[in-house]
C-alpha cells in the first residue's frame, strides 16, 4: 500500500484525469434512474458489457418497477440468465420493484439510507446512481479503485470502506464529482490489475507504485 500523496500532487493528477476527460461517463447502459439502479444491482461480479448485453432487450420492456412486476420473476431471470448469480439477483429486482412500488410510489428515493434498504441494493450501488443520476460526489469504491487508490497513493486505505474515505478527504472538492468515474476508468483501462500500462500513463511521474511495467 503506497503512503498517501499530497494535496499537490493529487492536484495535478486530477487536473490531468480532467484534461483527458472533461465529463467521463459510467458505462452501464439505463434509460432512467430506474433501469440504473437495476443496472448497477445487476453489475456485481459481472462485466459492464454483459450487462448490457442482457438489459438492452428487458429495458425496453420493463423500465418502470411495475412493469418489471409484471414481466415476473421468470420472465426476468430469462433476460438476465447470462449474468453471474442470475438467479438471486433476479429475486432482488423483483423484491425491490415491488418495495418501490409499494413504499414510495413507483419512484426511487435519492437518499443513500433509502437506497441501501432495498434488496440488492449496498453502498457502492448507492453511491454510484446518487453520483450518476444526482449528481451527487459520492465516491462508489470497486475493485479497480481499491486498487488505483492503493498503487498510486492517491487513496490508499485496507478496506473499502477507508478507500472511500480517503478519496473524500483528500481529492479537492472541484474534482469530487467525478472522481469515481476517472479512478474507475484509469483502473480498467490503463492501471490493470495484471498488466498495468505504465509506459503510456499520463501520471505516471506522479505515481508511486513501485513495480512499474516497461
Amino acid at each position: 500500500m503506497a503512503k498517501q500523496l499530497d494535496y499537490h500532487t493529487i492536484r495535478e493528477i486530477f487536473t490531468r484525469f480532467q484534461d483527458a476527460d472533461a465529463e467521463p461517463k459510467g458505462e452501464l447502459d439505463h434509460v432512467n434512474v430506474y433501469t440504473l439502479v437495476v443496472a448497477v444491482a445487476l453489475s456485481a461480479q459481472a462485466t459492464d458489457a454483459g450487462v448490457n448485453k442482457a438489459t438492452r432487450a428487458l429495458f425496453q420492456i420493463a423500465d418502470t418497477p411495475q412493469r418489471m412486476l409484471d414481466l415476473g420473476l421468470e420472465g426476468l431471470t430469462e433476460h438476465i440468465k447470462t449474468i453471474g448469480l442470475f438467479r438471486q439477483k433476479a429475486k432482488n429486482v423483483m423484491k425491490l420493484s415491488k418495495i418501490l412500488v409499494d413504499d414510495y410510489g413507483g419512484e426511487v428515493p435519492n437518499s443513500r439510507a433509502a437506497l441501501q434498504s432495498l434488496p440488492g441494493v449496498g453502498r457502492k450501488t448507492a453511491n454510484v446512481v446518487l453520483n450518476m443520476w444526482w449528481q451527487q460526489p459520492a465516491q462508489a469504491v470497486d475493485t479497480h479503485i481499491f486498487r488505483v487508490g492503493n498503487r498510486t497513493g492517491i487513496a490508499p486505505g485496507k478496506t473499502v470502506d477507508a478507500v472511500e474515505r480517503a478519496i473524500e478527504d483528500n481529492i479537492p472538492a472541484d474534482f469530487q464529482l467525478h472522481a469515481h468515474h476517472w479512478l474507475i476508468l484509469h483502473g480498467r483501462y490503463h492501471c490493470k490489475a495484471r498488466k498495468p500500462q505504465c509506459r503510456t500513463c499520463i501520471i505516471r511521474d506522479l505515481c508511486q507504485f513501485e513495480d512499474k511495467t516497461e
